[in-house]
């Protein structure tokens, strides 16, 4: 839950006082055009930018935490550009991706978890990260914030620069993730069409502010959504 979040970035701001809620279990997708303040909203509760108002998980409050913290209470973010460890193996990666975890044989169980979703990541468990397609790298990135078993996932831009076959086959996992294991997720996605069509409620920002929010299939009937965001 996001209530009245205010974030600066240097000297401005860049939200003023939005609210939001990610219902435990659902896909939530963020809309707006670039500059909107979709990646600012995302890197302030992840602990990234200066912030005030209220965030909380499961009834904890977030907005005085670091990034590491917000991490341990069950966040995991996604960033635009993937930033994987490029010099890193894939396995070596996912092993990152549990850095604040103690549990080895919990890790291990969800390096072959990860696998099972991702198999192609398990033919590439030895190579580096930076050889891997834009698409493996993708998975990846996903593959090692779910190392850290997060009760919220925060997703930023995942279909940037893929082939269409391979964001079908990345939004069918996200869809399957969330199905099985009631992961939550907040999705900032250029594509509005499959935001909408991937998410249940969205909301759509313009310079820093909510403007518009309802469920998916409200929203898409919005006139202001389908001639600026749906081109129809």
């Amino acid at each position: 839950m996001v209530k009245n979040l205010v974030a600066t970035y240097g000297h401005g701001y860049v939200l003023h006082g939005i609210s939001l809620e990610v219902r435990e279990g659902e896909i939530t997708a963020l809309l707006g055009a670039n500059g909107a303040g979709k990646t600012s909203t995302l890197r302030a509760i992840s602990g990234m930018l200066s912030r005030s108002g209220e965030i909380t998980l499961a009834g904890q409050s977030l907005v005085s935490m670091a990034p590491e913290e917000v991490a341990r209470c069950g966040v995991a973010h996604v960033p635009d550009g993937r930033g994987t460890f490029v010099r890193q193996s894939v396995e070596e990666n996912l092993r990152l991706g549990a850095a604040l975890r103690r549990d080895k044989a919990g890790i291990l169980q969800d390096i072959d978890r990860v696998y099972g979703y991702f198999p192609v990541l398990e033919k590439r468990r030895k190579q580096q990260a930076g050889t891997l397609s834009g698409g493996e790298q993708q998975m990846l990135a996903v593959g090692r914030a779910l190392m850290l078993r997060p009760r919220l996932m925060l997703l930023d831009e995942p279909s940037f620069g893929l082939a269409p076959l391979v964001v079908s086959e990345l939004f069918g996992i996200l869809r399957k993730l969330n199905a099985q294991e009631k992961l939550s997720i907040l999705l900032v996605e250029q594509n509005a069409s499959l935001a909408l069509a991937t998410a249940s409620t969205a909301y759509l920002l313009e310079t820093g502010r909510v403007v518009l929010f309802g469920p998916c299939e409200e929203v898409r009937q919005n006139e202001t959504v389908r001639r600026s965001y749906l081109g129809h």
